[in-house]
């Protein structure tokens, strides 16, 4: 791929890695089987964050809103998400869906920014704050999901001046038509890049040498 990522500027935004989502008795996981199970979502989650630990890229956790009794229970407008968050409970605090999956849990130098409440993890977080104060100028996302959070975080960060890349074979969605749409209709709209796992791997690799 033509582009480079610089380790001291590239950031990983590890988006949602709940076991609801991910792992095998989650909430949401048989809703996102199929799709994850198809593109080898667990294993390039592993080789994205893997990569970007040993070639010096920065991996940022950006969590979606643990649930939590009462919530959104006053709000005037939730959304349809937040609805079904609100009735299924998904990602409650201090269950063990809400918790990180194993396979992905902070390391030191890693970056957990606030709970984003509803789609953007730029809204109301302080993720753009945190991408600052590191000096990123380009952000990988990766996690969950395709045509929700990532590419609502995308957007936004697009529109704060950021270089984004989307990782189509590291994230998953619940139909293969939102995948079809957030990388090839949506994503080319806004995303500077729209790779592969193996790509931008070697593309770090590549920074490093």
């Amino acid at each position: 791929m033509s582009e480079t990522y610089d380790p001291r500027h590239t950031a990983v935004l590890m988006v949602d890695p709940f076991n609801d989502f991910i792992s095998e008795d989650g909430k949401v996981w048989p809703h996102l089987k199929p799709v994850a199970t198809e593109v080898g979502l667990l294993d390039h989650l592993r080789s994205v964050v893997g990569s970007a630990r040993e070639t010096g890229v920065r991996v940022m956790f950006v969590p979606h809103r643990r649930w939590e009794p009462g919530d959104y229970d006053a709000w005037d407008f939730p959304s349809p998400s937040q609805r079904k968050i609100q009735k299924m409970h998904h990602f409650a605090r201090g269950s063990w869906g809400g918790e990180f999956h194993p396979d992905f849990q902070p390391q030191p130098g890693d970056v957990v920014v606030h709970e984003h409440w509803g789609s953007s993890g730029f809204a109301n977080t302080d993720l753009d704050f945190q991408l600052k104060q590191h000096g990123i100028t380009h952000v990988v996302l990766v996690g969950l999901l395709a045509n929700t959070c990532i590419e609502a975080t995308a957007r936004f960060a697009t529109e704060l001046g950021y270089h984004v890349t989307l990782v189509r074979d590291a994230t998953a969605a619940f139909l293969p038509e939102m995948m079809h749409a957030a990388h090839e209709l949506n994503g080319p709209t806004f995303a500077h890049a729209i790779t592969t796992t193996d790509e931008i791997t070697a593309a770090f690799r590549g920074a490093r040498s």
